[in-house]
């Protein structure tokens, strides 16, 4: 699990900033001790990642959700799990055009150039288009949801209000407003500044500590870009709530209860105790049966015959 970890946290550095967007750098990662206090109860291990996703901190949000030797085998295998498959010439040029491109001393004003002309055919596309492609979108993912039969009842209901919440979100935000797009475009130039990379070879070079200070900037100018319209991230993890429904020693049941686009919503995490911090018993167990499978000895070659 931990590679994946790895990786999965890298893809969010460096896909997101071929897109780019931004704020200042991400804090440094809180020292070992203070990762395991903020996890000592069960309300801080919901918590503090919460903490750390609102100011771009991937490194500590990784620290707070990992167990100390799993965060230990992410940070040795990422440089080799960027580097597993070599990235071709074509990958290599894309990168470096589109980051020439958002980092031009005139890149605000080409991607305006480029886009306006486009605007008012896109908004008169999406007065049409818009709610009927929410409403298959939704219909879409609402059915997935039910379908699936790894999800409590009450996870597919809270699932189906979120879906409801960003589908109205969509519905309504002014996607084509020529100063929100202007100033969208801004964010992603400067985020793209701030990332400060040339070519894939500088981004696939980056030390662990590097990729997760650039998954922040990232990250940040994200939500940059949907605060622009009117999505709110920082709103929403502020709204998080951590009650203890119930726990013993090993475990612990713990309610979050949330905002998302006005919509009230709340859910139960099941958390379990290792050491002496908690964590998600899902991925607990993910963690173990990943593991054990790394650790299974490879089947041996069926014999050949003459």
């Amino acid at each position: 699990m931990s590679t994946k970890f790895a990786r999965a946290a890298l893809a969010a550095a460096l896909g997101i900033a071929l897109v780019g967007c931004g704020k200042d750098e991400p804090p440094a990662a809180p020292p070992p001790a203070v990762a395991a206090k903020a996890a000592a109860t069960p309300e801080g291990a919901i918590m503090a990642p919460i903490a750390h996703l609102k100011s771009g901190n991937i490194d500590g949000l990784m620290q707070s959700v990992l167990p100390p030797d799993e965060y230990a085998k992410a940070k040795a295998d990422y440089a080799k799990e960027m580097n597993k498959e070599p990235a071709s010439e074509e990958d290599k040029a894309k990168f470096a055009e589109n980051m020439a491109k958002l980092t031009a001393a005139d890149a605000e004003a080409k991607l305006w150039s480029e886009l306006e002309p486009q605007l008012k055919e896109l908004d008169a596309q999406m007065a049409q288009q818009m709610p009927m492609m929410v409403a298959m979108g939704k219909g879409f993912i609402q059915s997935s949801i039910q379908q699936n039969q790894e999800l409590t009842e009450a996870q597919k209901l809270q699932a189906t209000q979120a879906v409801d919440a960003i589908g109205n979100w969509v519905t309504t935000a002014k996607f084509t407003d020529p100063a929100l797009a202007q100033k969208s475009i801004k964010i992603v130039c400067d985020t793209a500044r701030k990332i400060n990379l040339k070519t894939l070879d500088e981004a696939r070079a980056l030390s662990y500590e590097q990729a997760m200070g650039k998954a922040g900037i990232a990250y940040l100018g994200v939500k940059d870009v949907l605060n622009v319209y009117g999505f709110s991230i920082d709103q929403t993890l502020d709204s998080i709530k951590a009650e203890t429904v119930s726990s013993d020693a090993n475990s612990a049941k713990v309610k979050i209860s949330y905002s998302l686009l006005n919509t009230p919503l709340s859910a139960e995490s099941d958390l379990v105790k290792v050491g002496e911090r908690w964590y998600g018993k899902e991925m607990m167990e993910s963690l173990k049966t990943k593991d054990a499978a790394v650790s299974e000895p490879a089947a041996a070659p069926a014999p050949t015959t003459n």
